[in-house]
């Protein structure tokens, strides 16, 4: 698949990502009218933006707390790296793992730091000590809890290229 760097786009298109962005679900027909476009051109644009990979995919965003998922976590892991087929298994244990959100491979004293969602204390407790550390190689962790949330997005800043 061919990749376009964000340059290659016009305002026209950042203004369709923008508005999907916004709401997925928004009809051809009213995209259409919010970018100042005809409907057959902006089903064409976003078909490659879509083909193109700048839209990989569409979702719908679930409330975690009326799910009960009242506990955000964010996991600081450490790993005893022997090779890269350690590493490898690390990663894909961790994919596994549902209560993980977001899993990030950094710098720094952690190799992994991981954004984990429970439905409380308990469910923390039992996903680090019977989900967590039996994998391989995971060497400590340590958690942060979310007292508050002042932000969260999905939605990446578009900005036309100077």
């Amino acid at each position: 698949m061919l990749y376009l760097r964000h340059s290659e786009l016009d305002q026209i298109d950042l203004n369709i990502l923008q508005a999907l962005q916004e709401n997925g679900r928004i009809s051809n027909l009213e995209l259409a009218s919010r970018i100042n476009l005809s409907p057959p051109a902006t089903h064409t644009r976003v078909k490659k933006l879509e083909d193109q990979g700048f839209i990989r995919q569409y979702v719908a965003l679930l409330d975690r707390d009326k799910l009960g998922y009242d506990l955000v976590c964010f996991l600081n892991v450490s790993i005893l790296l022997r090779n890269l087929d350690d590493l490898n298994i690390i990663r894909r244990a961790l994919i596994e793992l549902p209560e993980v959100l977001e899993c990030y491979h950094v710098t720094g004293q952690a190799d992994f730091i991981l954004k984990v969602v429970v439905r409380g204390h308990t469910e923390l407790e039992h996903f680090i000590t019977e989900k967590l550390l039996p994998i391989r190689n995971i060497a400590s962790t340590n958690t942060s809890i979310v007292l508050a949330e002042f932000k969260s997005t999905t939605a990446l800043p578009l900005q036309a290229s100077e």
